[in-house]
Parts: structure tokens; C-alpha cells; sequence
């Protein structure tokens, strides 16, 4: 850690430091963030492309009493290195350490918890009219970033911030960047603002000449008609205006004196203030300048080069999923690609890249995504919407109204399905099991092993009686699988598989679970005993052979990798209750809780998702037979 980092314990101690030293500190924390993320992991372009804007922000505002309410969270590092935490940040991510993204637990200055996007005008709003209610005294600033704006939600709120028209700071981290590039037509529109020199100097020229006009309510009044005439001519319709907000900027987000001149103008103003900061994603460190996409979210790497310390050749589920679309849509040109502004992650990068007008990335935009797939399906297209189950969260009633209501063929490809890792609470794909198994005419299954996940897909893209749910995990695929798409088969609808035959109790699994359940019955037959394993792969509908399954064994072990409440063993009891079919179940899933960050592995292991728990439940099961 560097010597005037060493110093930092609370953001007061940023005034005990010399003009000259804050540039000498921001090099510190940059050097800090990289040395870190190398290691551990995580979201570094977007921080390091904040730190001056970080050291500013905490200059002007009097943290926690003043509220600096982070959006997502992947710009927030070096918030959390100048609020108490630099001695701890190089436990970032990992299982006890700090978290990767603002949380309320962890320390005053994080006044909420962030990790879905577009939340933060919203928030603030809400903490300023709380101190307008209450008579408080602190200032609220919102720090969002230009990927996020583009969520509705966000222009939710400033429609009505405008309205309301409390005192409130929105800080816009303009960085040309979401998690890849931005898209649509506000990126196009501040890049304008970014880039024009005209519109800015235009502007300055307006406001000298408004201030060098004679006194009086008559030029008063004339002076503000004349701002609002000229702004038309000169700053192309100034959106942010138009909703209520006084427009400031763009100002360098690398410069803190600018900074600080900037943030303490627009504390001093009444009403709704936007601020428009421009900053660099990956400012510092050359390899996430050049490749800000790729250094988003990142593992552990070699600083020197910027290259992943940990490869494999076994292909992920999305890289799977990635290559059985490509192929299918070579055969199907009525097959579209949809992704949330994340083609990379989504593994949509190659399909761009083939097919650039089938594909669509549509922002940070979930609700948008899904319901435009339902206009593409009404208009005889067979569209694949690719998002993170924890963000899929975010367009339920797109769902339930624009795809299962009509009964559109629209595929839902749900990567991230279960524990995510160091990203922690925010991003667990936890309950879309529960959340989309009770809507109708959906079907909802996982694959076990990237055989399944191909069939399923191909299986998939040629129902046509309504949406249908795959839903997948992070890393590794189970298996091997064929590339030659010929030789994939159609899966039959809503039947499951029969892995092990056997005698003494049933385990029932649906995706990552199948794998935990062979091992565990491996295990149990040294024993003496011989489960019967079923790999389910349809969670809706449930395959009715459960029932003979489940008699002939005496009782059942269900496993799954969503929470308990409305999961996979929760149909399955729902399945036995409804055939008046009684004998003993235990569900093995995931607690009814917020699982906390730390490897995936280890958080199986912690959440009982284990083989050691299957056997414990089964060997307790068989006992009181």
C-alpha cells in the first residue's frame, strides 16, 4: 500500500493532504485496485476509471452524513479504499473479505446495497425527499454510469426528480461503456455533448452574455426567455433540461481540481443538478484502456501482460451454448440473438460476428429485451434472449404478460443459473426456478451436461406452444459433446432420464445437481446400497414416470441449485400430493437466505450442496424405512 493511501481512514483525512499530493494518492489507488484485481479477481476498468472522480466526490461531500449513493457498484473501488477499508481491500471478493460491490453491512458510507443497475437516481430521490420530509440537512449525489442511464428505470426517476424538484446531485460517469460498448440513440447523444466544442462553447459564450445584461425583473425575465430560446439553436435539445435538471459539464473526470470546482458549483444549486463527467474505462493501466470489455469483469491475471492466470480447454456452458446457436442459426435464418448489453458474457460475440443483422444488443434494458423478442416471435422470428438469470429477475412481467400470455416461441437462455462465485448476493442466479416454473405455458428445464444443453436448445428453437426456460450454470460444462448438429437429437418433451437403476431410495436432480447425485450414489452402492437416480431436465412439465419411480424406491432425495421455496423439490411434492402419492422427501437446495460471496465451490459446499449431504439425508432416509 502506498504511504499517502496508509494514511486514508476516513474520508476526512483527504483534507490533511496537500493539492499536490492528490495525484500522488490517485496513482497510489490505481496501483492498489490493480495489484488487488490481479488476484482476486473483479470489476477493475470501471474503477480505475473513477478514482479521481472518488477523491473529488469525498472532498466536497461530508460522508456517510451526505449520501453518495453508488450505481451498480463496479466503479465503487476506490469509494471503498478512501471509507476505512484499504487495509482490508486485498480481501476483495473472497469468502469473509469485503465485497465487491457497495453493502450496507459492511461499512456507514455504503448506504445501500448495489449490484442491478439503474437504481441509484431512484434511491437518491428517495433519500432527498426524506430529508425534505424530515427537515435533514444532507446532500444526496447519485453516481451513475452512461451504460446504466440507459436502463427506464433511471429515466424513471429523473422524469420525476424534475418533477418534484428537490435538491439532488446525479453525477453522470460518462466512460463510452456499459459492460461493452454502448448502444442506441442517448450513447450517440452524449457523445455529442462529449465531444462537440461548439456546443460547449456555445454555451459558455450564452451564460457570459446572460450575466453581462442590466439588472431588473423586465431583463431578468428577458434573460430567461433568451436562454430558453437560444439553448434550442445551440445544444440540440437539451434533453437533461428538458426533464428539470440544470445541465452541467462535460468535465474532465480525470482532473480533480476541475472536479472539485464542478461538484462544489453543483452542490450550491437548488433543484435537480446533472453533472456530466467524462472519464476513461481502465484509466491507468494500459491492457484494460485498450480491452475494457475484456476487463470489466476479470479473474486473476498477470499485471505485466494482462493475461488470465487461469485458462481451460473444456468449453463453459456459454461457450457451448455459444456454439450450438451459431450452428443452428447457419441452418435457421429466422433465428435471433437478443442480449442486455452483455455479448460477451453471454457468449453472443460470435454470433454478432456472423450474423450482425440477427443480432441485437439492447442496453442495460432486461424488460425492453424480452418484450422486444415477443415482437420479433409475433413477427414469425424465432428470437433467444440471452441474459444472467439474477438480471432476467428484472423483466418478470415482460414474462408473464408479453411472452407466456400469447404463448410465444421465445427462448429465454438463463446463464448464470445458481452460485456465481465472488460476486456474492446480487448476482446468485437463485430463484428463477421458482419465479418462472408456476407461470403457464412456459417450460422451464436445465441440462446436466452440454450434451443436454445442445439438445435442449435445437429442442427448443422448434417448439412452438410457448416459452421456453434453459437455464444453465457458470464455468465448467459436464461432459462431452458432439459437434456435429445433424446428430443432436429432439428431446422428448418433458421426460426425464434414468440414470441408475436401483432399489433403496430415489435421487431426483435437475441440472448441476445430477452430477452430486451419480457421485453420491457411487458412493452409497460401496455401502450396499443401490439409489435410483433420475436426471429430471424438465422442472415444467414434470415428467409423471416420477411417481412409479418414486413408489418403487420408498422415498425421494431431490437436488437442485435454486432456493427450496418453489424450486424443483417443491414440484415434486406438489406432483406426489396432487396423485395422493405419500412417502418421505427431503429437498437438498439452496437456503432461504442471501448467499454471501466466495468461491463456488466452497458455497456449495457451505449451502449443503454437497455429496456428503446427499449421502447424510439418503443413509437417514434408508434408516427410517
Amino acid at each position: 500500500m502506498g504511504k499517502l493511501l496508509a494514511q486514508i481512514h476516513t474520508p476526512q483525512d483527504l483534507h490533511k493532504l496537500k493539492s499536490s499530493e492528490l495525484e500522488e494518492l490517485a496513482a497510489e489507488m490505481r496501483a492498489e485496485i490493480i495489484e488487488t484485481v490481479s488476484k482476486t479477481g473483479g470489476h477493475l476498468a470501471a474503477s480505475l476509471g473513477t478514482v479521481e472522480l472518488a477523491i473529488a466526490l469525498h472532498l466536497t461531500f461530508e460522508s456517510p452524513h451526505d449520501k453518495l449513493i453508488w450505481d451498480v457498484g463496479h466503479q465503487a473501488y476506490p469509494h471503498k479504499l478512501l471509507t476505512g477499508r484499504a487495509e482490508k481491500f486485498r480481501t476483495l471478493r473472497q469468502y469473509g473479505g469485503i465485497a465487491g460491490f457497495p453493502r450496507c453491512f459492511e461499512s456507514p458510507h455504503d448506504i445501500v446495497d448495489a449490484g442491478h443497475s439503474s437504481t441509484s437516481i431512484s434511491v437518491s430521490l428517495g433519500l432527498a425527499q426524506a430529508r425534505d420530509l424530515c427537515q435533514g440537512d444532507w446532500s444526496v449525489a447519485a453516481i451513475i454510469g452512461d451504460g446504466s442511464l440507459t436502463g427506464g428505470m433511471a429515466f424513471e426517476a429523473l422524469n420525476h426528480a424534475g418533477q418534484l424538484k428537490t435538491d439532488l446531485l446525479v453525477v453522470l460517469n460518462d466512460n463510452e461503456m456499459s459492460i461493452s460498448h454502448n448502444v442506441g440513440a442517448l450513447s450517440q447523444y452524449l457523445t455529442r455533448l462529449r465531444t462537440d466544442p461548439t456546443l460547449t462553447r456555445a454555451r459558455e459564450d450564452l451564460d457570459l452574455l446572460l450575466k453581462r445584461l442590466p439588472g431588473g425583473p423586465t431583463m431578468a425575465r428577458l434573460a430567461d426567455r433568451l436562454k430558453g430560446s437560444i439553448k434550442y439553436l445551440v445544444m440540440a435539445g437539451m434533453l437533461f433540461e428538458e426533464m428539470g435538471f440544470t445541465y452541467l459539464g462535460p468535465v474532465d473526470g480525470h482532473n480533480i481540481p476541475t472536479l472539485r470546482r464542478a461538484l462544489a458549483d453543483a452542490r450550491k444549486r437548488k433543484g435537480p443538478v446533472l453533472l456530466h463527467v467524462v472519464t476513461k474505462k481502465g484509466k491507468g493501466y494500459l491492457p484494460a484502456q485498450q480491452e475494457p470489455d475484456r476487463f470489466h469483469g476479470v479473474g486473476p491475471f498477470e499485471i505485466k501482460t494482462g493475461i488470465s492466470k487461469h485458462t481451460s480447454v473444456t468449453p463453459s456452458y456459454t461457450d457451448v451454448f455459444s456454439q450450438t446457436l451459431v450452428a443452428l442459426a447457419q441452418k435457421n435464418p429466422k433465428i435471433c440473438a437478443i442480449t442486455a448489453a452483455m455479448p460477451g458474457g453471454t457468449g453472443l460475440t460470435s454470433f454478432r460476428e456472423k450474423f450482425p443483422t440477427r443480432f441485437f444488443d439492447v442496453g442495460i434494458a432486461e424488460q425492453h429485451a424480452v418484450t422486444f423478442a415477443a415482437g420479433l416471435a409475433h413477427g414469425g422470428q424465432r428470437p433467444v434472449v440471452a441474459i444472467y438469470s439474477t438480471f432476467l429477475q428484472r423483466a418478470y412481467d415482460q414474462i408473464v404478460h408479453d411472452l407466456c400470455l400469447p404463448k410465444l416461441p421465445v427462448v429465454l437462455a438463463i446463464d448464470r443459473a445458481g452460485l456465481v462465485g465472488e460476486d456474492g448476493e446480487t448476482h446468485h442466479g437463485a430463484f428463477d426456478i421458482s419465479y418462472l416454473r408456476h407461470l403457464p405455458n412456459i417450460t422451464v428445464m436445465s441440462p446436466a451436461n452440454q450434451s443436454e444443453l445442445r439438445m435442449m436448445l435445437k429442442s427448443a428453437l422448434v417448439w412452438n406452444r410457448g416459452p421456453v426456460a434453459i437455464r444453465y450454470p457458470r464455468g465448467t460444462a459436464e461432459g462431452e459433446a458432439d459437434l456435429d448438429l445433424e446428430s443432436i437429437p429432439i428431446i422428448e418433451w418433458g421426460k426425464a432420464r434414468s440414470l441408475r437403476t436401483g432399489s433403496h431410495g430415489a435421487i431426483f436432480a435437475i441440472g448441476s445437481g445430477v452430477s452430486l447425485a451419480l457421485e453420491a450414489a457411487r458412493q452409497l452402492e460401496a455401502a450396499g446400497l443401490s439409489p435410483l437416480v433420475v436426471d429430471a431436465r424438465f422442472v415444467k412439465p414434470l415428467d409423471s414416470r416420477l411417481l412409479s419411480w418414486a413408489r418403487q424406491a420408498g422415498f425421494v432425495v431431490t437436488v437442485e441449485e435454486n432456493v427450496a421455496a418453489g424450486g424443483f423439490g417443491s414440484a415434486v411434492l406438489e406432483l406426489f400430493a396432487q396423485n395422493d402419492l405419500q412417502l418421505p422427501v427431503r429437498s437438498i437446495a439452496l437456503p432461504d437466505r442471501f448467499v454471501e460471496h466466495g468461491p463456488t465451490l466452497l458455497l456449495r459446499e457451505e449451502c449443503g450442496l454437497s455429496v456428503e449431504k446427499i449421502k447424510a439425508v439418503f443413509l437417514e432416509l434408508e434408516q427410517k424405512k
